[in-house]
């Protein structure tokens, strides 16, 4: 079911800053950069490497608001790891088969994520305290 490690989604205060020491630090490239509102948040996503399965990236998210969910997430646990992504070549058969398995879905449809693709969270408690997002990246007439 997963192609890959998507991304690793990691919760900062200040995007430019983080951006900043993940490029000098890591050599990783800026590859995309958008604000998305229906999250609440100012991301970067930094390329990793390439694989069979498409790309792996490390996602920085900047809350938009204190109340956002990683506006939330900074106040009680500070920067640091938020979530987990994993790749998948079928977004809606993907959680299907997962829910069928009695794992909760936070998403009833696919929604918009980074660089065109369509995401869906689980609900950590289900997945041993970890926020796990499912990535159908864009197919290439998506993000023309």
């Amino acid at each position: 079911m997963f192609m890959r490690i998507d991304h690793i989604g990691i919760a900062c205060r200040n995007l430019e800053e983080k951006i900043a020491f993940f490029s000098e630090t890591f050599e990783l490239d800026v590859v995309a950069r958008e604000v998305n509102e229906e999250q609440g948040v100012k991301e970067a996503m930094l390329h990793i490497a390439d694989g069979e399965g498409g790309g792996s990236y490390i996602q920085l998210l900047e809350p938009l608001s204190d109340d956002s969910p990683v506006g939330k997430f900074l106040a009680k646990r500070g920067e640091g790891l938020h979530h987990v992504a994993f790749g998948v070549p079928d977004i809606a058969m993907a959680m299907t088969k997962i829910g069928e398995k009695g794992v909760r879905l936070l998403d009833e449809r696919p929604r918009h994520g980074s660089m065109g693709s369509e995401i869906a969270f689980l609900h950590p408690k289900d997945v041993g305290g970890v926020l796990t997002e499912l990535v159908q990246a864009a197919r290439p007439s998506q993000s023309a």
